[in-house]
This record gives C-alpha cells, sequence and structure tokens, in this order.
C-alpha cells in the first residue's frame, strides 16, 4: 500500500517500463527516491552530456520519499562535536549553513521546473508544553549560536507571539527557524522525476537491484555497466548482499485529518504553514496541507527483527491511535476530527545516528544516506556533493564534515532489536516521568550515550 500522498496523486502517475535488456550508461544511480533523483538532476546540469540511468525497485518516490512528513529542513542529524574532531569546527559550522542555505535552494528549482507540490517556505516551530521543555529549547539554542546559528536562524517566542501563529493551550513557548519548508512528498518526488527525465536520464522501475560492483549494477532480468554506480536505497540497502547491518529501517508512521472547516481553522489558526514539532523525547511532526488537513507523524514500534523493510501499508491501528491522541492534545478542537487515511515506511539510520556520502575515485563506487529522517533538504545537498565528487572537483561542498565513509555498521541480531526497541522504550518511559515530575528523567540517558538527537 502506498501513502496518501501518492494515492492523492495517483492518477497523474507515469508508468515506467523495466530495465529488460543489458545497457551501458556513464552513471547507474540505484535508488528512485529523493537521493537518486537529485544526484540525477544535479550532476546532468553540470553535465548534460552524460548518459545517467536510475533504477527503482517499485516506482519513484515509492520508500520514505513518498511517505514522510513534508519539511523541507535546513538541518543535518549528527554529533557537531564528533565532526569537529574530525575536520574542525570551521568545517561543521559551514556544513550547518550549507543545508540551512539548501531549502531556497530547493525552492528555486522547484519553481524553475515549474514542479506543482505545493511548496511553502513558511519556517518551523517547535513548541515546548512544559517549563523543563522550554529549558531544553533555549539550551538548543545557546548550543546552535556556540556553533555560528545567528539570532535569525533560530529565536524563542513566547506564548502571545506563539499565538498570532499558532494556537495551542498548553504552549509555554516556542522556537521559531525560517530554515523550513512544507512540501506534498510525493508531488516532490514525482515532479523531481519528470524533471530528470526531461534533462535526459532514463528511469526503470520494477528493477530491482540485486548486486552491486564497481562498474556494475546487476538485476533479477538484466545489468547496467557504468564508469560511475551511486547507491541510494536509505532503509532498503538492508537488501543487498553483504549490507544487511550498514543501516537500520527505522519504521515512522503518519495520519491525515479529513479537510477542516473554516471555523475550526479560526481556531487553530496556523496561517503561515510551518511545519510543527513538539519537545517531547518521542515527539511528533505536523503540517498544514494545502487541502486543509493536518499531516502528522511519530514513531511507534520503531524497528522490526532482522532489518525488516515490509509493512509500507497501514499504521498499527495502537500506533495510529497513540498519534490522533497526540493531535487532540496540542490542538483539543479537534477531538471528534475524523482520520481519512493512516501509513508508515521505513527511514535509514546509520549506527553513528549522522549520515554521511562517499565516492571512491578508484572503483567509481559512490553513495549517500543515513539521514535519520532529516532527509527532505539533506539529499538535495548531498546529491550537489556527489555531483562534485563524481566530477574531480574540489569544492567547499567536498570539504564538509559528512563526506566520509561510513564507519560503523550496526550489531548483528539480537542485539540491534533489543538495542534499538529498549532505547525507544526508555524515551517513552522518560516523556511519562517527566510530564509526572517536571524534571529531567535518567531514562532519557541511554539515548543521549548513544548521540540519538531531537
Amino acid at each position: 500500500m502506498s501513502s496518501f500522498w501518492t494515492e492523492q496523486i495517483a492518477d497523474e502517475r507515469i508508468s515506467r517500463r523495466a530495465l529488460a535488456a543489458d545497457r551501458d550508461a556513464d552513471v547507474c544511480i540505484v535508488g528512485g527516491g529523493y537521493t537518486g533523483l537529485w544526484t540525477a538532476y544535479e550532476l546532468l546540469r553540470a553535465e548534460p552530456s552524460l548518459d545517467v540511468v536510475i533504477l527503482e525497485a517499485e516506482t519513484v518516490g515509492f520508500g520514505a520519499s513518498g511517505r514522510n512528513g513534508g519539511w523541507v529542513l535546513g538541518a543535518i542529524a549528527g554529533d557537531r562535536e564528533w565532526w569537529s574532531r574530525r575536520s574542525g569546527r570551521a568545517a561543521v559550522v559551514a556544513q550547518d549553513a550549507a543545508v540551512r542555505e539548501t531549502v531556497g535552494h530547493i525552492g528555486q528549482v522547484i519553481a524553475h521546473e515549474h514542479i506543482d507540490c505545493d511548496f511553502v517556505h513558511g519556517g518551523t516551530l517547535r513548541v515546548a508544553e512544559t517549563g523543563l521543555e522550554r529549558k531544553r529549547l533555549e539550551d538548543a539554542i545557546a548550543c546552535g549560536r556556540s556553533w555560528g546559528a545567528r539570532p535569525q536562524d533560530v529565536r524563542l517566542i513566547e506564548p502571545d507571539e506563539l499565538r498570532e501563529r499558532l494556537r495551542i493551550p498548553t504552549a509555554v513557548a516556542a522556537t521559531f527557524s525560517p530554515h523550513c519548508a512544507r512540501v506534498q512528498p510525493a508531488k516532490l518526488a514525482t515532479g523531481l522525476a519528470r524533471a530528470v527525465e526531461r534533462r535526459g536520464a532514463t528511469i526503470y522501475e520494477h528493477s530491482r537491484a540485486t548486486a552491486i560492483d564497481r562498474s556494475q549494477v546487476m538485476t533479477e532480468g538484466a545489468e547496467v555497466r557504468a564508469r560511475h554506480v551511486i547507491r541510494a536505497t536509505e532503509a532498503y540497502t538492508a537488501h543487498l548482499p553483504g549490507l544487511k547491518r550498514r543501516l537500520l529501517p527505522m519504521r515512522s508512521s503518519m495520519i491525515i485529518t479529513a479537510p477542516l472547516d473554516e471555523a475550526t481553522w479560526t481556531a487553530i489558526g496556523w496561517d503561515g504553514a510551518e511545519t510543527l514539532g513538539d519537545s517531547r523525547h518521542v515527539y511528533i511532526y505536523a503540517q498544514r496541507t494545502s487541502d486543509g488537513r493536518i499531516a502528522i507523524g511519530g514513531r511507534g514500534n520503531p524497528y522490526r527483527y532482522g532489518s525488516d523493510t515490509e509493512g509500507e501499508g497501514a499504521a498499527d491501528p495502537s500506533v495510529a491511535a497513540e498519534i490522533r491522541g497526540r493531535l487532540c492534545e496540542l490542538f483539543p478542537v479537534l477531538a471528534d476530527v475524523q482520520i481519512d487515511a493512516t501509513w508508515q515506511g521505513v527511514l535509514g539510520v546509520a549506527r553513528p545516528w549522522r549520515p554521511t556520502v562517499s565516492f571512491d575515485p578508484s572503483t567509481g563506487l559512490g553513495w549517500a544516506g543515513g539521514y535519520v529522517g532529516e532527509g527532505v533538504a539533506a539529499t538535495n545537498l548531498a546529491g550537489r556533493t556527489l555531483t562534485d565528487l563524481m566530477l574531480g572537483r574540489r569544492t567547499p561542498l567536498t570539504e564538509l564534515p559528512w563526506t566520509a565513509p561510513m564507519d560503523r555498521n550496526w550489531e548483528p541480531e539480537p542485539l540491534r532489536w533489543i538495542g534499538v526497541n529498549a532505547v525507544y522504550e526508555s524515551l517513552r518511559r522518560a516523556d511519562l516521568a517527566e510530564r509526572r515530575s517536571g524534571h529531567s528523567s535518567p531514562f532519557a540517558l541511554p539515548a543521549k550515550l548513544l548521540g540519538i538527537t531531537h
């Protein structure tokens, strides 16, 4: 089953053929999600003469690219201190600035290519509902300032100002950053695929890669021989030989309401179409859609044994109910709201909890991934970085700290199943304890020690 986003544009889908015969190319990209599409787009914009092939196991945007919350967020997950030890403080500051600027870059491409994807560059709000959560936001702002963030990049807003944007009765403060946009994610994926094809790339759907080697990608029916091969398979990397422990498929679920009437929107506000998050450890992410709905997601039952990626259907009923309950806590006016759809999917998480971009000129093999759910913008930055690396350019992008080989696999089973689910259970317990006591809970410590960031 696809997501609501994909079903919404089902009548506009283009059916693409599968790879049926061996062929040669300059570049073969495995994966028809955002990473693969942005890499093809930026590469062909730089070198229009290249023959670029994209192999997609299902259909364009089938995975996380067509199931996410639609946040084009100018942020990259990861521990700045680790990156600083590796590449220096200035490189970390440059990386933060580069991903913030990427939001505007994506907006320019969307306008230039006439991609209708409900893009609104309205910024993002993160709400605090307790004094402890407010302190957490203040600490995050101070940390950002220490790494070069300016007051205009993120600031604290008080309840009176927040109510002018969005009315959450329990809110005691929020942060606002302009470095985020809202999109309908499946529309972005399909529009970007058409833009890539207009520039000369060939996309084969229903062409699952069974093995990747230097200069060669095998599928069940044929193979592509290419000078450069890019693996853009994100959570589905677990299906490839020898890579089962490279990225962990993390499950995330979403629900979407029926369109809300004018009176309800008057009670809620939200005229600026900012994306919305909260400050709990097990957090939600939400947006107001262009057709007057609220789409909201969260992570429940996050990991299935053996890096299982199956189950891209309706969300687990208990998880969907939990997300719906959280929506009604934020907006009590929605107590009787109708939910029109639920869905779920998997995103890729690297063991160090940070994404990487890598290219080996000696083999022609490259890859990008492990975005930890912050990939809608970061995939474009990755695509531009891979373009420079493939073309042998030394640019500011190729010097960013995330440009490095992945340095660690996940533990074998059952250790990773026990560890991941135990950490998320501890985060749930931390939220419950903090709501009761108003003090930080030690249950949150395991996540902090593992570098799991909000």
